[in-house]
């Protein structure tokens, strides 16, 4: 399998005061074209900021990574939002949906930045929340929904424009462990059904497991790097999943009121560049 991902001796030193802290030391990783690939570690072990390396948020102090042909550690800003805009998706914990837009619009987003026109965007983002188990929130608006259902909200946003990569940064971290299961084998078969690579970072090393590889990351240091068997998966996802389908997505437990407080922390994260693009359709 061709290589799509690939990081050439990675370092990155942050300056804490007059201290250095090395957050990653000479990391080399390939990841394949297709490859759902799970980094795991402790906490402060460096696995957050290696997939933010990883997906041109952050500049490494030294080395490379390469995306394809281009090594995005060379790129300018501009030049790397534009890759990204192109290129990837992103599913954080904190989903950053737009609090004035509803379901379908905040999921329609990356195919307004592509220039797709209202109706077919439309179209298409109310496919993906179906895969998500939430037509039935398509026109609601973040503060109408919980927690569990703003976090599918961003996994279908993710998948929507069928990016090259997507980067998830514990995507299931805020859902309860049947919902975290459910939605897991929905991103895994999406993933699967349109070839796109997927990395993921997670704490909960059981979930790592229904991955093809497995990325261990120890005191900023690739301490495994594992690349699973066939048999070995699919008996990891028997054992994971059982009998889970994507329709079987339900209801998180939590609530709508917390659904509010947790869009309310959002509504800093609306850019101004969205804003402009929303006011100029408008007119």
């Amino acid at each position: 399998m061709a290589s799509i991902i690939k990081v050439q001796n990675l370092r990155k030193v942050y300056r804490v005061g007059k201290e250095k802290v090395v957050a990653l030391d000479d990391i080399c990783l390939e990841i394949g074209e297709g490859e759902m690939c799970c980094i795991v570690g402790a906490s402060g072990s460096g696995k957050s900021t290696l997939l933010n390396q990883l997906a041109g948020l952050e500049k490494p102090t030294k080395g490379r990574v390469l995306i394809g042909k281009h090594d995005i550690s060379a790129m300018t800003e501009d030049e790397l939002a534009d890759f990204r805009q192109q290129h990837l998706g992103f599913i954080f914990q904190s989903y950053n949906l737009l609090p004035s837009m509803t379901a379908a619009e905040n999921v329609a987003l990356p195919l307004m930045f592509k220039g797709m026109g209202k109706k077919q965007r439309e179209k298409l983002a109310r496919k993906e929340l179906k895969k998500m188990g939430l037509l039935s929130r398509a026109n609601h608006k973040p503060t109408e929904m919980s927690g569990g259902q703003q976090q599918r909200v961003g996994i279908a946003r993710a998948f929507v424009a069928k990016p090259k990569v997507i980067f998830a940064d514990e995507p299931t971290g805020n859902l309860d462990s049947t919902t975290s299961r459910q939605v897991l084998y929905s991103m895994l078969e999406m993933a699967k059904s349109y070839g796109i690579t997927f990395v993921m970072v997670t704490h909960e090393k059981e979930l790592a497991y229904c991955g093809d590889r497995i990325v261990t990351i120890k005191d900023g240091r690739v301490l495994d790097n594992v690349l699973l068997g066939e048999d070995e998966k699919a008996e990891n996802r028997r054992r994971l999943f059982g009998d889970v389908t994507s329709g079987d997505i339900a209801e998180p437990e939590t609530t709508v009121a917390e659904g509010k407080k947790t869009a309310a922390r959002q509504a800093k994260a609306v850019a101004a560049a969205v804003a402009e693009k929303v006011n100029q359709e408008s007119m």
